[in-house]
């Protein structure tokens, strides 16, 4: 920090009006809303959706109950194809003096904010310290959900880049930016630019593979994991060089790499991050022990961090421990409605044959894709599948041929496949099921999916391969994947 942050702004560098209120507006404002997404958003408590559905509740209560829902993680969405919880690291900072982004690595991020604030209060023109508040806000509007950061974001590294023209923190920052909106092309435009000026920027470097891996890059994503490995090994780059190996098949060199990674994480949040990596590569690969084991071990580290709790659902539903899973969820999603665990809860309510519960979480999903894209958020890919299984078929086709024409990956293939499926387009479909095996990624809910357009496309003998491969895989991919899949198989054995 720097030695003038108790001291009075000279003459000439005392903020303006805009400065003060750009340095001074990251106050959290999560309370209200949370205390409303709170109170058992799908638990039938008071305040609750249920609720809200009772004789006498109002329409516009409903709505207004949904959005706030909703918000508390609209825009927390980074890397569609990392899970949930890829936790960006402070970016390699220029030698400019003042707060640096490492103040992000660790304690309290509201407290850190809120020490930026102070500091550029009184040194409005320390411009690694604006870089370092866009990063903050990026950061803030991730964990906290609040869309409201992402501008405040925009105008930090805005104000970093007025100060000093091609800096590389706030290209870096406008990197992470744009990767948090979706906005894979300018990600990687940015961490470019970033770079060019400082060619060990740990952020840039990251957030590269990241924009590349989402475009469908993937031996450029691989080319860029090496490089980076090269230049600044570390928790943020064997994460991802392990992503992009287990994108090609190779869960081993990943798991291995993991592991790695673990034994160097020390703060607990670089420990709950990677220990969750590890539980979702389990998971992935159907070993549910291991992965309740490495969930366990990150929510040791954090018990409240959100991919850790929605991995252990996972695991304990699969495991048959499904009363576990959904109280988990349950808790998850009052503060975080995010698609992936939403949807997981409403497949359980269904399974309970609670199908007013189930309904009441796939709403939430759509309301929370309005909230996304009204906040500069592409959240087609995050939509479209669930949109395809629970919601309008015709919404989830547009969504994921959209989703298409920008970046072919392998999981906007099996995007595109299934909503072509249920839209009764098998035959346009298994192409892109094929596709989306191509890089040898192991996924069972790809192969299952697959195994359905195989057994409406009459490929009766693929179908049963590739639906015993998906249950041999990974017996518990999905509540009521997993089980429509034994019923096709049966219905496959029994028509040989």
């Amino acid at each position: 920090m720097s030695p003038r942050t108790n001291e009075s702004a000279p003459e000439g560098e005392r903020p303006d009006e805009d400065t003060a209120a750009l340095a001074g507006d990251a106050r959290d404002t999560t309370d209200d809303r949370d205390t409303a997404a709170t109170g058992g958003a799908v638990t039938g408590e008071p305040g609750t959706v249920e609720a809200a559905r009772a004789p006498g509740a109002s329409k516009r209560r409903r709505v207004l109950h949904l959005a706030a829902c909703a918000a508390a993680l609209a825009v927390a969405i980074t890397s569609g194809a990392i899970a949930l919880g890829n936790r960006q690291q402070p970016v390699s900072t220029s030698s400019s003096p003042g707060v640096t982004a490492e103040l992000l690595a660790g304690g309290d991020l509201d407290a850190n904010i809120a020490t930026l604030q102070d500091h550029l209060r009184g040194q409005p023109k320390d411009f690694t310290s604006w870089a370092t508040l866009g990063l903050a806000y990026v950061e803030q509007a991730r964990t906290k959900g609040d869309p409201s950061r992402y501008p405040q974001a925009e105008k930090a590294l805005r104000r970093s880049l007025d100060l000093r023209p091609d800096n590389d923190p706030a290209l870096a920052g406008q990197a992470a930016l744009a990767a948090a909106r979706h906005d894979f092309n300018g990600a990687l435009r940015q961490a470019d630019l970033a770079l060019q000026q400082n060619p060990y920027s740990e952020w840039a470097l990251a957030t590269r593979i990241d924009a590349l891996v989402e475009l469908g890059r993937y031996d450029d994503a691989a080319e860029a994991a090496d490089l980076a490995d090269d230049r600044r090994p570390g928790i943020p780059v064997f994460t991802r060089y392990a992503y992009v190996r287990e994108l090609r098949g190779d869960t081993k060199t990943a798991e291995r790499v993991l592991k790695q990674a673990l034994t160097s994480a020390n703060g607990r949040g670089d420990l709950a991050y990677v220990a969750t990596q590890l539980g979702q590569l389990a998971w992935r690969q159907g070993d549910h022990q291991s992965a309740l084991d490495h969930y366990a071990r990150a929510l040791a580290a954090d018990d409240s961090y959100v991919p850790a709790l929605e991995g252990r659902a996972r695991a304990e539903a699969a495991s048959g421990d499904r009363d576990g899973a959904i109280r988990t969820l349950e808790a998850v999603v009052s503060r975080y409605p995010l698609p992936g665990p939403l949807v997981e809860l409403g497949e359980l309510y269904e399974l309970e044959g609670d199908r007013a519960k189930a309904r009441d979480q796939y709403t939430l999903v759509n309301a929370w894709a309005s909230l996304a894209r009204a906040n500069g958020v592409n959240a087609d890919l995050d939509t479209a599948l669930a949109d395809a299984d629970h919601g309008d078929r015709k919404a989830a086709l547009r969504a994921a041929r959209a989703e298409w024409k920008l970046r072919q990956t392998v999981h906007t293939a099996d995007a595109l496949a299934w909503a072509l499926h249920v839209n009764g387009r098998s035959d346009e479909a298994l192409p892109y099921a094929r596709r989306a095996a191509a890089t040898g990624y192991k996924d069972a809910t790809f192969r299952y999916h697959r195994g359905m357009i195989e057994q409406a496309t009459g490929n009766d003998e693929e179908a049963r391969r590739s639906l015993t491969a998906a249950l041999d895989l990974n017996s518990g991919f999905s509540p009521l994947g997993a089980e429509r899949a034994r019923k096709a198989l049966k219905a496959l054995e029994a028509a040989k």
